[in-house]
């Protein structure tokens, strides 16, 4: 039974495993996404940073496709990136299922996630700590999930 909350019932929340290739050994890659799933992961997470958004640089899609070809599990795209909205048919034809964008790095977050939609994806927002949580509200019936930073 679900909890209840001043007299609504509470949504059920699922947890879920996914793991990031970031911290794989590329040289394996391949091998560590079979480890993951016999670990029991749920998914596989690309963290896709091109260093102006964020510092770091990562991967892109033909990495991606490349452990898709290697998996069943769901690969969700992380687009840590100024304008995502120029990356999303890139990662939905490389295989994601999940397309997460930072609600920091656009202004067209709405057209972002209905974008990714039309593309027959799910659409997830990723909120950094110090953003307002008011940040999600007019966006929220367009997510199929959030993450809520913790770095």
């Amino acid at each position: 039974m679900a909890a209840r909350h001043r007299g609504r019932r509470a949504a059920v929340v699922k947890v879920e495993i996914a793991p990031s290739v970031l911290s794989a050994d590329f040289g394996r890659l391949a091998e560590q996404v079979h480890e993951a799933e016999a670990a029991g992961a749920d998914r596989i997470h690309f963290d896709v940073m091109d260093g102006h958004f964020v510092p770091n640089l990562s991967m892109g899609p033909p990495v991606l496709a490349a452990v898709r070809a290697t998996t069943t599990l769901p690969i969700e795209a992380h687009l840590m990136v100024e304008r995502p909205e120029l990356f999303l048919e890139a990662f939905a034809e490389a295989g994601a299922d999940v397309i997460e964008v930072q609600v920091e790095a656009t202004y067209q977050l709405y057209r972002v996630l209905t974008r990714i939609v039309e593309l027959g994806k799910r659409a997830c927002v990723a909120l950094n700590p110090a953003t307002p949580v008011e940040a999600l509200r007019e966006v929220l019936p367009y997510c199929s999930e959030i993450n809520v930073m913790t770095v």
